[in-house]
């Protein structure tokens, strides 16, 4: 089965598909055929509704396209695991979120993703571990519509190294937060990270099983 894609415009979201969604009565259709991100992207923000959809045989390759038409931004980032079990969030824009940022001209995915995590919170990651997924969102900036795609590591942390936010990101809190408050950290998050806290669930659910 085609992989299914999520693109994020604040709290609204566009499904791209192979096969139309089960609840497809709550979703609003968005043809294929003249698809450009920089008239999408004003268009689904004014409309009242908060789901999109777009059918394709080939979503994969259909993403791939459609990137051409905004400017691209790649970022990296992680899910942080202490030896307690607890885990890493940060507070920012009056919301809770996962570290993260650009990645650099010539950097490698990994490496940018292990060093934004230890820059906005002021620890070492231990161990890095398999990445997670990649999260889409829009937004615009000076001018621009801007397609960010943001990949997501497991990662680890050792020890009881005190958190620093990175003030200077607008970070204004770090937390080791345990799983029985997750729930709360999903009121107040955005949608894509809701994603990623979800398919490392799954992912820690089926090594659970395979170890078992």
């Amino acid at each position: 089965m085609a992989q299914n894609y999520r693109i994020y415009i604040n709290e609204k979201v566009i499904l791209l598909t192979g096969k139309a969604p089960a609840q497809i009565k709550d979703y609003q259709k968005i043809d294929s055929e003249y698809f450009d991100l920089k008239i999408i992207f004003p268009w689904v923000d004014n409309q009242p509704g908060k789901l999109f959809y777009v059918l394709s045989d080939d979503p994969k390759a259909f993403l791939k396209q459609i990137t051409k038409t905004a400017k691209l931004v790649e970022a990296a980032g992680g899910l942080v695991k202490n030896e307690a079990g607890n885990y890493l969030f940060i507070y920012r824009n009056d919301k809770w979120d996962l570290p993260k940022g650009k990645i650099e001209e010539g950097e490698k995915t990994k490496v940018a993703a292990v060093r934004e995590v230890e820059e906005e919170c002021g620890i070492k990651v231990a161990q890095l571990g398999d990445k997670i997924c990649k999260t889409y969102h829009m937004y615009h900036w000076k001018g621009k519509t801007v397609l960010k795609k943001t990949h997501w590591f497991a990662m680890t942390h050792k020890g009881k190294t005190k958190l620093v936010p990175q003030v200077e990101e607008g970070i204004t809190d770090a937390r080791w937060l345990g799983k029985e408050q997750i729930d709360l950290i999903m009121q107040n998050t955005f949608p894509s990270i809701v994603d990623v806290l979800e398919i490392a669930e799954l992912i820690e659910k089926r090594e659970d099983l395979a170890a078992g």
